[in-house]
């Protein structure tokens, strides 16, 4: 049964981030600016770490609009990241130390 579980997880595009398995937030990246995809989703990438604690955290959604990726937490808009441009502080969160 763990074999056909961990089958599961990776056909859903999992992947093992410190030790635990974690489910990737569904992005359409087509529109995203490609510098943003850099920076996001590259180890080395300033919004790396966000990315990663985006993951565990079941509050946070994201929206890719006008080529950024609008990051909400309970349904209320906190933050703006762009490729280039400087990222956008909506609301203070937990999220927004980390860039």
């Amino acid at each position: 049964m763990v074999n056909w579980r961990l089958e599961v997880l990776e056909a859903m595009d999992e992947r093992k981030v410190q030790g635990v398995i974690h489910q990737m937030m569904p992005i359409d990246t087509t529109n995203m600016c490609s510098h943003l995809q850099k920076k996001l989703f590259e180890e080395d990438g300033i919004y790396h770490p966000l990315w990663i604690s985006m993951q565990d955290d079941s509050e946070v959604t994201a929206v890719v609009r006008s080529r950024q990726l609008h990051i909400y937490r309970n349904g209320k808009k906190v933050l703006v990241l762009a490729g280039k441009a400087a990222p956008k502080v909506i609301r203070e969160d937990k999220l927004c130390v980390l860039i």
